[in-house]
């Protein structure tokens, strides 16, 4: 159990918001990601659901839960399964590419980019044309929601929402970013317009939620998979319920000095982590 809640729930919650709040909250799931990068994690379903407060403290940190999909990089085998949570899925992935860790930094970008308007950057009734959006790195910064925006900010996603893996921010490259490092984040309070389009694109109740991340990862490999094999692929996924357990993972401000983030474990395994 995690008193301090959902990420979105706290911000909706705040009467003052800014691009400043938004870079350090980035920062510090940065600083988190890169060091299970540099430990050969890859979350690869990075997403704001997945990040809660520890406590309801103004200052309380941050933490990055749901690690059913995750995969140790360099283990064995080449990850190429299509696994995953709509929208947030980097291109690669769904073009059954083999991917790196560096689905994790188009999930950040993703992340980035709700944290400044509100609503997702990718969205379709039809997952099929979502898909097609995603594959295509199709985006925009729409009028009037990134108005007030700062270009450093629109530069950082950018960077990290790259279609090419390979010239993709990783996330030693995204902590370097004026927008993370320097100080051109605006001081601007966006709350108003960003609470409200939080309300409106994510007010989707939790079982719900679930559910689409369930169904969508069935989908995504059916994708790999074929159709004939569905009743098979239908027995080996996650339950949505998933029950969450707190994992302190020993991390010292010595082993890891700029983790800011503490890390939860879920209590199942995916079949999708073994590919």
């Amino acid at each position: 159990y995690l008193a301090g809640g959902e990420l979105f729930d706290r911000i909706v919650e705040k009467g003052f918001y800014t691009e400043k709040d938004a870079s350090k909250l980035i920062q510090q799931i940065l600083d988190a990601v890169k060091y299970l990068h540099d430990m050969g994690i890859v979350h690869r379903d990075l997403k704001p659901e997945n990040l809660l407060y520890y406590s309801m403290d103004e200052d309380s940190k941050i933490m990055i839960s749901d690690f059913g999909l995750s995969k140790i990089e360099g283990s064995g085998s080449v990850m190429s399964t299509a696994c995953g949570t709509p929208g947030y899925v980097a291109p690669e992935v769904l073009a059954q590419k083999p991917y790196s860790k560096a689905v994790d930094c188009w999930s950040i970008g993703v992340i980035a980019y709700i944290l400044l308007c509100g609503y997702p950057p990718f969205y379709d009734e039809n997952d099929a044309k979502l898909f097609e959006q995603i594959l295509k790195a199709e985006y925009e910064f729409d009028s009037p929601y990134w108005d007030d925006i700062s270009d450093s900010a629109k530069d950082f996603i950018v960077h990290l929402m790259e279609k090419d893996p390979g010239q993709r921010y990783t996330c030693e490259q995204a902590l370097q970013h004026p927008w993370i490092a320097g100080d051109t984040a605006l001081d601007k309070n966006i709350h108003e317009s960003v609470s409200a389009q939080i309300k409106k694109n994510f007010a989707k109740s939790k079982w719900k939620q679930a559910f689409n991340a369930t169904a969508v990862v069935r989908h995504m490999r059916r994708l790999q998979l074929g159709t004939s094999q569905e009743g098979q692929m239908q027995s080996t996924l996650p339950s949505p319920l998933a029950v969450l357990r707190v994992s302190v993972m020993g991390m010292t401000s010595r082993t890891a000095p700029t983790m800011s983030i503490l890390l939860v474990r879920s209590e199942y395994q995916s079949s999708c982590s073994n590919q």
